[in-house]
């Protein structure tokens, strides 16, 4: 089915290159707003009309939105300095996009928004909603994905690799629930919300939007490994301590991923989605938080990542994993990108 020009901003992102391919497969002409032309693997069989530039070229965005059926909001600025520089590419992004959608726009927002007092990300991205929203009122769907995983995130796998070689696997507050969802997953949901002409406001989650405890995460991280891990309870107070080292780093480095807003982010309970939160039926999530690790673990290692002589996958796992699950994409081949070793 032809369902008319979309344009996308974020395309080459985590969740952006799995959008696209949803959003294609869903019948979607897709434009892409780009700083270089790029074919990334997942888009090898696919026809995208790339526009050069930023959120901060204005030509750059007429030319993406021009004529552009929906605009898909998905690029974001997840690691900075201060607030300013988030509000320049979270708040001040989203305004100039929704300013040249001439028809709909959906904008990928963060459940972080929610809680807009946690960080200065949470901040930005609630600021985002709201600039978007005071220029389009009506003609905006707003989205919040919750923390997203896969087989091609930097940000996740040390995780894996803790989990693959450590004895001692930390665990935060017991008390606390987290949403997740593999990223596949939250691309199609995005891609079938994207086809609604109602305007909405909707939280993503995989089938247990209830979320799942630390000692979960780490218990299924630590199984695709086979491992039998000791759990240790870390204190509030260490994380702060990673907070302050990374505050020593150079300004004219890139921005550590643990910050003092990220660690109240982390450190807060309720990360669960609500029943008003999905209001309407979304596809159901093809991955369990079991499947989804592993299959995590076989892309990372697809594209050359070692977790270590002594890291085995678990037989007992592959033997419960589907045909289906099994078709993950491979990235080694991609020059573009960088190692995860």
């Amino acid at each position: 089915m032809a369902r008319g020009l979309v344009a996308v901003t974020g395309a080459t992102g985590f969740l952006g290159r799995h959008l696209v391919r949803e959003l294609a497969a869903d019948g979607w002409r897709v434009r892409i707003l780009a700083r270089r032309d790029i074919i990334h693997p997942l888009w090898r069989d696919l026809e995208i009309e790339v526009v050069l530039g930023d959120l901060a070229n204005d030509d750059s965005l007429d030319r993406l939105c021009r004529g552009a059926d929906l605009v898909v909001h998905c690029a974001g600025l997840t690691k900075g300095w201060t607030a300013q520089a988030f509000n320049a590419v979270n708040v001040e992004g989203a305004r100039r996009v929704a300013q040249r959608a001439t028809g709909r726009m959906l904008l990928v927002s963060s459940l972080t928004a929610r809680e807009p007092v946690l960080s200065d990300y949470a901040a930005s991205k609630h600021g985002g909603e709201e600039a978007a929203r005071a220029v389009l009122g009506e003609r905006i769907t707003i989205v919040r994905p919750p923390a997203l995983y896969g087989p091609d995130d930097p940000e996740t796998l040390p995780l894996f690799q803790l989990a693959a070689t450590s004895p001692v696997l930390p665990l935060l507050d017991p008390q606390a629930r987290i949403a997740m969802m593999h990223v596949q997953d939250a691309a199609r949901q995005i891609a079938a919300i994207a086809a609604l002409k109602t305007p909405l406001e909707v939280s993503l989650s995989d089938h247990r939007p209830d979320g799942y405890s630390w000692r979960e995460v780490m218990q299924t991280a630590a199984d695709v490994f086979d491992k039998s891990p000791v759990f240790l309870e870390i204190p509030g107070f260490a994380l702060a301590i990673a907070a302050a080292a990374g505050r020593l780093s150079p300004r004219s480095g890139p921005a550590p991923m643990i910050s003092f807003g990220k660690v109240r982010e982390i450190r807060h309970r309720d990360w669960s989605i609500s029943r008003g939160e999905q209001p309407i039926e979304l596809p159901a999530a093809r991955y369990d938080l079991a499947n989804g690790f592993l299959h995590s673990v076989l892309g990372y290692r697809s594209s050359g990542v070692n977790f270590g002589n002594s890291a085995t996958i678990s037989e007992k796992m592959q033997r419960t994993y589907s045909a289906d699950d099994a078709k993950y994409a491979t990235f080694a081949d991609d020059r573009s990108r960088g190692t995860y070793r």
